[in-house]
């Protein structure tokens, strides 16, 4: 698949709608909801078995997939910011919420992610710090981005993933 240029256009997740998907432990998709599609534009077919990076706007810093990476692999949840590009190459916000859920024998199932609406003043500001992120990304190198990350989590009193899901929410209030 090819993936689009980007282009200016943002498409409105409303505070009605509730994007869902499942993924394998690669992170390639397994489900995608009705809504998924719609706001993505893409069909269920061309998801199914990609991976979820092909969703990934050139905006988003590589330091934000790292951290939820290392975090949803060892079983502990992730609520972040994102920023995804259409099929078209509109693109759209989401507050999402990252987990794994296990069999009853306890060994991985899948990676399940929910995502929602964000507020103005979160995509505001959460869209200054992914800037800075990748200011440094393209300047520096991934490693520096990533260090520059921990910095801010560090300087916003963010020590642990439940620390960092609290104050990401808390952004979208």
């Amino acid at each position: 698949m090819t993936r689009p240029e980007p282009t200016d256009v943002e498409y409105e997740v409303k505070n009605i709608d509730l994007i869902v998907s499942k993924s394998d432990a690669e992170g390639n998709i397994t489900y995608v909801n009705p809504i998924f599609v719609k706001i993505s534009g893409y069909s269920q077919a061309s998801l199914l078995e990609k991976p979820h990076a092909i969703l990934r706007h050139p905006d988003m810093p590589k330091a934000v997939f790292r951290y939820l990476w290392e975090n949803i692999k060892e079983g502990r949840d992730v609520v972040a910011y994102v920023k995804n590009l259409c099929a078209d190459g509109g693109y759209y916000w989401v507050l999402a919420t990252v987990k794994m859920a296990k069999n009853p024998d306890g060994t991985f199932r899948n990676y399940m992610s929910t995502r929602r609406a964000i507020s103005a003043s979160a995509k505001e500001r959460i869209s200054a710090l992914y800037k800075s992120l990748l200011d440094v990304e393209k300047s520096e190198g991934d490693e520096a981005s990533w260090e520059a990350f921990k910095s801010y989590l560090s300087e916003n009193g963010i020590s642990n993933s439940e620390s960092f899901n609290t104050f990401m929410k808390n952004l979208n209030k």
